[in-house]
């Protein structure tokens, strides 16, 4: 094997796996990604087009786990970077409860960057193939798999 890794910024996270254990630890992301400034996000790493991603669990001293995102429910990471004010006037902001396989609800918003003539929370669930999208609350990110979710309901008339 040999020493060539690429840079990474391990990322503080909570995952939540289909077997309904919560694990405190770390992820990995990329420190350049070519989509975006700055570093890559919890939901650009669930969304490439890996089976697996690295998690670091805080407290149990296995080292580095490699997890499969099928059996991943949710990740959830500190909101620590500032928004991007520019995107956010162009986008909508919807609030939703979201209820996941396991019956637990969560309750936030999601960022709708979409036409306008498309720009429904069921347009925003429906527009990607990706496996993950974002639930926002005042501290986290919520990054919440597709295959999990029961159903969404709308927290506000603006996002039906």
């Amino acid at each position: 094997m040999t020493g060539f890794s690429l840079p990474s910024v391990a990322i503080p996270a909570t995952l939540l796996q289909t077997n309904g254990g919560k694990r405190e630890g770390e992820i990995f992301a990329m420190e350049r990604v070519p989509q975006h400034a700055g570093h890559e996000t919890a939901l650009d790493l669930l969304n490439r087009p890996e089976a697996f991603f690295p998690f670091r669990p805080k407290k149990d001293g296995t080292g580095v786990l490699l997890v499969a995102k099928a059996r991943t429910v949710m990740v959830s990471v500190p909101r620590t970077d500032p928004e991007d004010t520019d995107r956010l006037s162009a986008a909508k902001q919807a609030s939703l409860e979201v209820t996941l396989a396991d019956g637990s609800k969560l309750s936030g918003w999601a960022t709708l960057e979409l036409p306008e003539y498309h720009s429904r929370l069921l347009d925003y669930l429906n527009a990607s193939r990706d496996e993950f999208f974002e639930l926002a609350t005042a501290d986290h990110k919520h990054i919440v798999n597709r295959a999990h979710v029961l159903y969404v309901r709308p927290e506000d008339i603006a996002a039906q």
